[in-house]
């Protein structure tokens, strides 16, 4: 066995063991942050920078397969984000109630480091969807306009997802029949920015936060919460705090119970509060809003 950066140890020419603790695959990739993955008897399948992998946990850590040959898995360091310093970001975390009860009913979620094109349309299609509904125009996107993988022996096709040029081909009326309804122009417009060059999403990554922001909110569709969707998610932006339907109403519950505070007073809170790994905390919260706190429901009538 050969090891990668200490955290890597090589089983066979697609098959590997990631030494990390404190990763919960369920938690994590079950949480919001991305929509590739599907949890099936032989572990968590999905796609990584088109490469089909199986995740499971294994006793140290995580155990990882491919279709085929790898000759390093850097692309799924990256994408796991084991370079993260996990005890250090759960130390920065405010020691109140609310982050102590999410620590605790969350134990285990990791962010996750996307491929930006692919994280960019998924939280266009996420507005006003359920998870499972965005997870649903992912799927159909990628099995109709995405190019085939090499997928594991008995199991079903899979494809990568499209690229922006695809998705132009692809045309308005076909993305509206993957369940994307109004988003199917803004999906295509973003395809289009991309394609031309008005946004260079490898050049966001030495732009300042805000500047960033702003690129991505100049196209047709993405307001701030995508935009910081986006910058968490796919550029690891700490300072980036999406404030959906579940956070305000987290946030406002769990931190200004006797109070009803307006939505500059939470985004000015959320800004000032959570200190250098405020994205990592806002999972937190947003997942045990979502998942382990049935007071803060969602009604059918409201949108994320």
């Amino acid at each position: 066995m050969t090891s990668i950066e200490n955290l890597v140890e090589v089983a066979s020419p697609s098959r590997a063991r990631f030494n990390v603790r404190a990763f919960d695959l369920h938690t994590t990739l079950s949480s919001g942050q991305t929509f590739r993955w599907r949890s099936t008897n032989t572990g968590w399948t999905g796609v990584v920078a088109g490469r089909p992998v199986i995740l499971r946990p294994s006793d140290n850590g995580i155990e990882a397969a491919a279709t085929v040959p790898v000759a390093d898995w850097n692309w799924l360091t990256r994408y796991l984000r084991l370079d993260d310093d996990f005890e250090a970001v759960v130390r920065s975390f405010p020691d109140d109630e609310p982050m102590r009860a999410a620590l605790a009913a969350c134990n285990g979620l990791r962010l996750v480091r996307q491929p930006a094109w692919e994280c960019l349309v998924s939280f266009i299609c996420s507005s006003t969807k359920q998870i499972v509904q965005i997870e649903q125009c992912i799927e159909l996107l990628s099995q109709r306009f995405g190019s085939p993988l090499v997928p594991f022996p008995g199991n079903e096709p899979v494809w990568d997802f499209p690229t922006p040029e695809q998705l132009m081909m692809a045309g308005e009326a076909s993305l509206r029949a993957c369940k994307l309804g109004f988003r199917a122009p803004y999906v295509l417009a973003a395809a289009q920015s991309v394609h031309d060059g008005r946004l260079n999403l490898s050049e966001l990554e030495s732009m300042t936060t805000a500047q960033a922001r702003a690129a991505l909110m100049a196209l047709p569709g993405v307001g701030p919460k995508i935009a910081d969707c986006v910058l968490l998610f796919a550029y690891g932006r700490q300072d980036a705090f999406p404030l959906d339907v579940w956070i305000l109403r987290g946030l406002a519950a769990l931190y200004f119970p006797r109070r009803r505070p307006s939505p500059k007073r939470l985004r000015d809170f959320a800004d000032t509060y959570f200190g250098p790994w405020a994205g990592y905390a806002q999972q937190y919260l947003f997942h045990y809003a979502r998942r382990h706190r049935p007071d803060l429901r969602i009604r059918k009538t409201e949108t994320a």
